[in-house]
């Protein structure tokens, strides 16, 4: 199984939504503490679902969470979404141990992202085959903003000017340039900075 398909048990859920550290309207302060210890297994089975993990390392601790989309946005409930940061530790065979996060976005309970860094390595689920490069997220975010929004590829590449196969191999993780960015930004509606920030043109810092 994907580490990015599958389901939520209702504990893992509680736990994901467990948030002592941040006071937000709607919940409980301080919230009824719920059973931490189901993430530390939950954790290590999503990782060891990558094939290259080396499963020496396991994470053995962890701690409450802290959101970075609450998923309770006004939105359409289709794609309300809930990513939460999870810190902790794993530890080695041999007794070493690295501080450990864990991002984890899910919708419903569906796991629909996982991403962890260790140490200052950040490591998630590959999408292309071994031996290829990993495509563009712009890519991702292109194709869902599309789809949501019912825009063709034959209306996108009339609309921004740029050729059909130009469209498809943003879509397939091409990676876009400056360009691309803002003939694009003005149809979906978005401001260029922010179309740059998610293709990796800026990093989303101000002058």
């Amino acid at each position: 199984m994907e580490p990015a398909n599958r389901a939520l048990t209702a504990d893992v859920i509680a736990a994901l939504r467990y948030w002592p550290g941040v006071i937000w309207a709607g919940q409980k302060n301080p919230p009824d503490p719920v059973d931490m210890t189901v993430m530390p297994p939950f954790l290590n089975e999503v990782l060891q679902d990558l094939p290259w993990w080396n499963r020496d390392w396991t994470v053995d601790r962890v701690q409450p969470g802290f959101p970075t989309e609450t998923g309770e946005h006004l939105c359409d409930p289709a794609v309300r979404f809930t990513e939460v940061s999870i810190p902790g530790t794993v530890a080695s065979g041999n007794g070493e141990s690295l501080p450990f996060v864990a991002k984890v976005g899910f919708t419903g309970d569906q796991l629909i992202r996982f991403q962890a860094k260790i140490g200052d390595v950040v490591i998630g689920p590959a999408v292309a085959s071994a031996g290829r490069p990993e495509p563009h997220p712009f890519g991702r975010m292109l194709t869902g903003l599309m789809d949501l929004r019912g825009i063709p590829v034959r209306d996108m590449a009339r609309a921004a000017g740029l050729s059909l196969s130009t469209i498809h191999m943003l879509r397939r993780g091409h990676n876009p340039n400056s360009l691309h960015a803002r003939l694009i930004a003005g149809i979906l509606d978005m401001s260029e900075a922010d179309v740059r920030v998610i293709a990796g043109l800026d990093d989303g810092s101000t002058q």
